[in-house]
């Protein structure tokens, strides 16, 4: 491990944990209850506050501001907290805030997650790993995003919204509902538009996978029955298909929020 290298002009609070072979840049600013894992690099400009934990390997752009108070009027300055997990890309201008105590009392990032310029996260979040959010994205107190999800850039989140795993939110798209798993939406409102069968082909996921995915999605938006019928349906055509049965139990566990439903000439 390389020697830790702080440039004259950061300031590193008393109290703050700073890894091994970290670099810090120029005009980082480094809060008292802050650690910092191992490898990281702030380029310059950077500032962390608040009980804030990033793990190691991080890459944190200019201008990145992690760990602030939340933007929420009942905040009364709690001790909450922002953990990061391990190899994030964190680009210039995001911005991530602590939790509060009216939701989780902390926002939680999982690893190998990116970051793209803009993008905001807010209190209580959840983002599982390898997710990416792209430019100016805006992501709304108390969301919860799924593993390998993606949300293009300028998109709008609403708060309580889920975001399933291996989703694709479409850029400049405004959600407004709970998005399933392996699903794809566009537009403003954000509809369901099909599946990101791109992403699940470059996860791994086998032709025969794709296909079930694909049939039980059809299935379930059919005009034909009922929704409820439809999820019947579904579980008694694929009752053993993992994939087909993590998409029915993010329906059944439900949230705050309603689904996005298809446009039904867009069904795929």
């Amino acid at each position: 491990m390389t020697e830790t290298t702080i440039h004259p002009s950061a300031v590193i609070e008393a109290g703050a944990e700073i890894g091994e072979g970290c670099e810090i840049g120029p005009f980082c600013h480094i809060g008292p209850q802050v650690r910092l894992g191992a490898g990281s690099r702030l380029r310059s400009h950077v500032a962390i506050w608040g009980n804030t934990v990033i793990g190691a390997g991080a890459q944190i752009w200019p201008f990145a501001s992690l760990g602030h108070a939340p933007q929420h009027l009942k905040y009364r300055g709690e001790d909450t907290r922002l953990v990061i997990g391990d190899n994030c890309l964190i680009r210039e201008q995001v911005t991530m805030n602590a939790g509060t105590v009216q939701g989780r009392s902390e926002t939680t990032i999982g690893d190998n997650c990116a970051f793209f310029t803009g993008a905001h996260v807010a209190h209580d979040c959840v983002i599982e790993r390898n997710v990416t959010l792209i430019n100016n994205v805006m992501l709304a107190g108390h969301c919860t995003v799924g593993e390998y999800a993606t949300v293009a850039g300028g998109c709008g989140i609403h708060q309580f919204t889920r975001i399933g795993h291996h989703a694709y939110v479409g850029g400049l798209a405004a959600v407004e509902g709970d998005v399933i798993p392996f699903g794809m939406v566009l537009g403003n409102r954000a509809y369901l538009s099909g599946l990101n069968i791109i992403g699940m082909k470059r996860a791994g996921f086998n032709r025969e996978a794709v296909r079930n995915v694909r049939r039980a999605y059809r299935m379930l938006f059919s005009d034909d029955l009922t929704f409820k019928e439809n999820m019947d349906e579904v579980q008694s055509e694929f009752p053993e298909d993992p994939l087909v049965q993590d998409l029915l139990g993010f329906i059944r566990s439900g949230g705050d929020r309603a689904l996005c439903f298809p446009r039904h000439s867009q069904l795929s």
